[in-house]
């Protein structure tokens, strides 16, 4: 579109004040697992956005920090569309394994960015925010309805989200969502783009034995937690990552021959050395490689052990018998697996396998997994406003890895990203190329022009 010159040019002639207001953002720690620093980070983000002559005003939850919510009409397009994206971050530990200043520090080191929330999601909400500025100078008028939406509780499940979603649904009513978080494709470098979302059902095993810790000697004559954890764990899921809970995969969503041609084309795009690499690893887990490996980390449902804790792992030895043992898990529930459902079949499953002593705890409601067509606008027009800022098509996914707001008002909903790979999300040295955060912002930018006009 040639009459996007003038907002990019905008947006490079504005490169430094952009990158300094990045830098601010992310110096200011928001860490919702631990309720770190997010009023004053929401504060932060309202004040920004003021200062850029953008709304903005905060929506106080039941609990937790507010959202903060600022509505641009357009006089152009009768069209509106749901900008999503979120304030809070990862805990930043292991401190010392970070590089650059620490996670605070957004130190800018050969043209790189690094800090807690520099790619998830701080640079996706000044993506936002700096193109929608762009129009308002440039224009003074935005080419769609936008409807921007911060939260600070993304990284803990959103747990106090959908009831506010339940009561402001007219608020939130808009022609389309998108989300700009993660990373651009290992190889050809150009966005993905998720047409759907996986659901994420969190729980807890708790297994409990004697009711204190006794002496080994003992093991003859009392359970260990410990190993009955292991013996379950071994009842849900097999070597070949195949889940043997019944009927888990009941209802589960086939490619259709879109999805299946998007799959062919992704795996002919990207660069599966470069990926290993880029996870630490020298072969994928079965020897999976080409359209194989693509289908199995889009469609396939996991079940992920995060972290098992249990007796004493202290200096030297400690001859017990533990009382206590605990198994965190992670389920990525392909659409249409319902996670109240899933549930209810992890619990029965561990009962049937005579584990009495295991009690299953869930988090915060997991939301439902969803899909949508390529075909949708929302879809068009990220998939148009990628070729068009990255020079080729992007790479379409069936589904990712935010359904708080979609349980409550429909909409279709696509998540993409920009930040380089090896952006070390969730890890130490997270952190952003400059030069693809610019890009980012004229990918906002090109994705507002192309549903307005949609």
């Amino acid at each position: 579109m040639s009459d996007m010159k003038e907002i990019y040019d905008y947006i490079d002639a504005h490169a430094d004040e952009f990158v300094a207001d990045l830098q601010s953002f992310v110096r200011q720690p928001s860490i919702s697992a631990q309720d770190i620093g997010l009023r004053e980070c929401a504060e932060l983000l309202r004040d920004m956005m003021h200062k850029d002559g953008l709304p903005a005003e905060f929506h106080e939850l039941r609990e937790g920090p507010p959202v903060v919510f600022g509505e641009i009409k357009s006089k152009s397009s009768k069209k509106s569309m749901l900008c999503y994206s979120h304030y809070d971050v990862q805990p930043p530990e292991p401190i010392e394994a970070w590089t650059h200043g620490g996670p605070w520090s957004a130190e800018i080191v050969d043209g790189v960015l690094y800090g807690r929330g520099a790619t998830d999601n701080k640079s996706g909400v000044m993506a936002f925010n700096k193109a929608a500025k762009a129009f308002l100078a440039v224009r003074g008028d935005v080419p769609v309805g936008l409807k921007l939406l911060i939260e600070g509780e993304e990284e803990i499940g959103s747990p106090n989200l959908g009831p506010w979603a339940e009561q402001n649904k007219e608020l939130l009513a808009a022609d389309g969502m998108h989300c700009l978080d993660g990373s651009l494709e290992v190889g050809p470098d150009v966005p993905d783009v998720s047409l759907g979302l996986k659901s994420v059902l969190f729980v807890e095993l708790v297994a409990r034995g004697a009711r204190t810790d006794v002496h080994s000697l003992n093991f003859p004559l009392v359970p260990n937690p410990v190993w009955d954890l292991v013996h379950c764990l071994a009842t849900i899921m097999d070597r070949d990552r195949n889940i043997l809970i019944d009927d888990w995969a009941e209802g589960i969503y086939i490619p259709d021959e879109d999805h299946e041609g998007f799959l062919a084309d992704k795996a002919a795009r990207i660069d599966f050395d470069l990926l290993k690499e880029e996870l630490g690893v020298d072969n994928f887990v079965l020897n999976r490689e080409g359209i194989d490996a693509v289908r199995a980390r889009t469609y396939e449902p996991t079940a992920n052990i995060q972290g098992i804790v249990g007796g004493y792992t202290g200096k030297g030895t400690k001859t017990i018998v533990p009382a206590e043992a605990r198994v965190r898990m992670d389920f990525r529930l392909i659409p249409n697996i319902q996670p109240d459902a899933a549930a209810k079949k992890l619990r029965d499953h561990i009962a049937a396998q005579g584990f009495d002593n295991i009690e299953v705890r869930t988090f915060e409601r997991a939301e439902e997994p969803y899909k949508i067509s390529a075909k949708e606008d929302i879809s068009e027009a990220i998939i148009a406003a990628a070729h068009e800022v990255y020079g080729e098509p992007p790479i379409v996914n069936g589904v990712s890895a935010e359904g708080a707001i979609l349980r409550h008002v429909w909409i279709p909903c696509v998540l993409t990203g920009f930040a380089n790979p090896g952006c070390n999300l969730h890890a130490p040295d997270e952190n952003v190329h400059v030069d693809k955060y610019i890009q980012g912002i004229k990918y906002a930018a090109a994705i507002m022009e192309h549903f307005g006009k949609s």
